[in-house]
């Protein structure tokens, strides 16, 4: 197995847990997000749902959290396929904020950066 296989099989399982965490997370939010509502239409005290919007709220603060971790994980891993000469794993599916001009997409060399810019984002709802 080369580092070129090695570091494109870490790159799948990076990408399915930035996935994977952005799901939760937005579950998690939706759920925190319906809690006063359902509450309120089943006519209980704010106290009888307060455990429940805290347990939720909070889940949704360590999921952000850990978030954080792997976008630090996923820069780390960036940066060390860089300096190992693996640019295409580095650059991954999709621009990343410090990429300028952007890099992601397969456009010929004469094609000039503002295509890259403008190009059209993809139909289907992918992660980032």
């Amino acid at each position: 197995m080369t580092r070129q296989n090695i570091g494109e099989a870490l790159a799948v399982r990076l990408y399915a847990a930035e996935a994977a965490l952005d799901h939760a997370l937005g579950e998690a939010a939706a759920l925190a997000a319906a809690l006063p509502a359902a509450r309120a239409e089943a006519w209980l005290s704010a106290a009888a749902g307060q455990p429940a919007f805290s347990g939720a709220a909070a889940a949704v603060a360590a999921l952000a959290e850990a978030r954080g971790h792997l976008v630090r994980t996923h820069a780390a891993l960036a940066a060390l396929a860089r300096r190992l000469g693996l640019d295409g794993l580095a650059a991954g599916p999709v621009d990343k904020p410090g990429d300028t001009p952007p890099v992601g997409g397969l456009y010929p060399e004469d094609d000039t950066a503002a295509i890259m810019v403008n190009k059209p984002l993809p139909e289907a709802g992918g992660s980032c």
